[in-house]
């Protein structure tokens, strides 16, 4: 049905205001309050309207649409009405200053304020109920039955845009709330229910399709609890999407199926610090591995801060493209270089440092899965170490503000080569910084698993999921913890702040989240059952791989910094001559491709690196 056209809304609200005017003046005849003999009645009338329609324009109040008004058109008839009587009133009193008697009696204004926003508010409350109650009785189609989570503002302002939408698939059934203290009360015409009366009976009696999930009062902990109760109930979970991502499709077209990572156990960490603007705006900023997973978000972070340049270097071709593609598209203003280079190529990185003067480097390109590095171990040291060596003393030797290395909680009590090698850069990097003649903050940062990175679990459990399985799960006690990518983007960018040279910084990431029961939530969230449809299998540990990572060491010392999420990791340090000298001897024996002599080596440097269901265990006790 078609709008009705906005000059008609006009003409009717004046017509209101107008009956205001005469019920009014019936009032105060009922009151014996009789009009004052000034000016005509006619002339009275059209001076009130006059008035009130001039603010009508100003306030807009006949731009809305009837049937879909809400508390704004209601709020421009408070205001239009509330200027209308004040300048009324002002006019009264310059009449009577100037004459010795006012043109329209003090009670009546107070009268027409309430008795025509009264009219005004009742037309539209009127039209709004009278297309609820068509749409119910001759607009019923096949609809999907939900219910919403919560009844707090973003619950009720969800409801209430699929309610407003005749053309949406969804049929609001009602609202579910923790606990429940007025057991007749309804929110839009809908009932609330506590969530232990959404029983499996209730679900099949009423045909619940599932449950929305908005951003409403519950918890993280809360809402995945209440979730896990109504998955194993049949029931699909459903994310309702925030208000600046709607569409003109509408807001039922933004609904998606939940994810699991909307209820990991853990609160975001979200960091605003002026001083990060500060560092990079107008700045030359270098992201190594930029292409990446890590590199990638740290590019798109650094952009929206105005540097002078960003120069993103990777060996991934395609990846490096994309990047490049994504930069013209979102940042055309931002002066962009992708350069393809290898870490590991010295004299290839001092051209960079030569040609561009940076202020800050985030070195972000590593290799990072441990079984294909356990496998190939001089390829880490090549990449993890050299590469960490190559760009750390050349941004000392450039004088480059800041050099920020992104490491991995794998690096604490390592089990594995990826881990050593990670450690020995980290012990690297740390020289640096005491190294006579240095200007350059060096800073290292240590992620948990990243949530959506490539090759991490979460993504290869929907593959998994989508093929019917089985899940693959190395073991049943098996634990990590997790961040968003932004999180971890967030602290790179945060630590590159606040440090003031040869920190390592972490982050208080919560609970840890079994896997097991990571791959049982997913199952369940794509509407199918652990065991029934999709089976769980357990392959064992894979080499270097252990049952829980360490976000810090055992002799570590935790500094508090001014954030409560963010503490500096003091972990033992070597002397540059000592750590320079023995990582050129792992350098000349992954050139040579010696596996057990880097492998040697890195546990030399790395004492505390004990090999875990690995080839190299047999080195731990010679």
């Amino acid at each position: 049905m078609g709008y009705v056209p906005r000059w008609v809304i006009f003409a009717i609200d004046l017509f209101l205001s107008a009956l205001s005017i005469y019920f009014s003046y019936a009032v105060l005849a009922m009151l014996n309050v009789l009009p004052v003999p000034t000016i005509a009645l006619w002339q009275k009338y059209l001076l009130i309207l006059s008035v009130n329609a001039v603010f009508m324009l100003l306030f807009k109040t006949y731009a809305g649409i009837i049937r879909h008004s809400t508390s704004t058109d209601f709020t421009r008839i408070v205001f239009a009405s509330l200027a209308t009587v004040f300048t009324l009133s002002l006019i009264n009193f310059g009449v009577e200053m100037k004459n010795g008697k006012r043109w329209l009696l003090n009670p009546l204004l107070p009268l027409y304020l309430a008795i025509s926003s009264s009219l005004l508010f009742s037309l539209r409350v009127f039209v709004k109920e009278i297309f609820h109650l068509a749409r119910e009785i001759y607009g019923k189609r096949e609809t999907t039955p939900i219910l919403i989570l919560g009844a707090g503002e973003a619950s009720v302002a969800a409801a209430g845009a699929l309610i407003d939408d005749a053309s949406q698939p969804y049929d609001v059934k009602g609202f579910i709330v923790s606990s429940h203290r007025m057991p007749f009360a309804k929110l839009l015409g809908r009932k609330i229910y506590r969530y232990e009366e959404v029983t499996t009976d209730f679900i099949k009696r009423h045909g619940i399709f599932g449950i929305l999930v908005t951003n409403n009062e519950f918890s993280i902990e809360e809402t995945a609890k209440l979730v896990s109760i109504f998955l194993e109930k049949g029931v699909k979970i459903l994310k309702a999407p925030s208000i600046d991502s709607v569409t003109d499709k509408g807001f039922a077209a933004g609904i998606k199926n939940l994810q699991i990572e909307d209820l990991l156990n853990r609160k975001p960490i979200k960091i605003d610090n002026p001083d990060v603007r500060r560092l990079h705006e107008g700045r030359a900023v270098l992201v190594t591995g930029g292409a990446g997973s890590i590199g990638s978000e740290i590019v798109r972070q650094v952009a929206k801060m105005k540097p002078s340049k960003i120069i993103i270097l990777d060996q991934a071709e395609t990846p490096l493209y994309e990047i490049d593609l994504m930069m013209k598209a979102h940042f055309p203003q931002i002066e962009c270089s992708c350069i393809l280079a290898d870490i590991s190529n010295g004299h290839r990185l001092e051209s960079i440092f030569r040609e561009y003067n940076f202020s800050v480097v985030y070195h972000a390109a590593a290799y990072k899965h441990v079984p294909i590095i356990e496998d190939n171990p001089h390829e880490a040291i090549l990449v993890n170490v050299l590469g960490s060596r190559n760009l750390a003393t050349l941004a000392s030797r450039f004088g480059v503000e800041r050099f920020v290395m992104v490491s991995t909680d794998k690096a604490v009590n390592p089990t594995n080569v990826m881990g050593a090698s990670k450690r020995a850069a980290e012990l690297f990097v740390q020289s640096l910084q005491c190294r006579p003649g240095n200007a350059t903050r060096f800073i290292t940062t240590r992620f948990g698993n990243v949530l959506g990175s490539n090759g991490s679990v979460i993504p290869h459990f929907k593959k998994q999921i989508e093929k019917g399985g089985p899940v693959t799960i190395t073991h049943p006690d098996i634990v990590r913890y997790f961040m968003t990518i932004p999180e971890a983007c967030e602290l790179v960018l945060q630590a590159g702040t606040m440090g003031q040279g040869g920190e390592i910084f972490v982050f208080d990431m919560g609970e840890p989240v079994r896997i097991v029961d990571l791959a049982v939530r997913m199952i369940r969230l794509s509407g199918l059952e652990p065991g029934r449809d999709v089976q769980i299998t357990y392959t064992g540990l894979r080499p270097g791989e252990k049952l829980y990572e360490e976000l810090l060491s055992d002799k570590t010392k935790n500094l508090p910094t001014h954030h409560e999420k963010i503490m500096i990791s003091r972990d033992p340090t070597m002397e540059f001559d000592g750590i320079s000298k023995l990582t050129r001897s792992v350098i000349r024996a992954a050139v040579r491709r010696d596996k057990v002599k880097v492998v040697k080596l890195l546990k030399t440097i790395v004492p505390e690196y004990k090999s875990n269901n690995s080839e190299f265990e047999a080195l731990d006790h010679l």
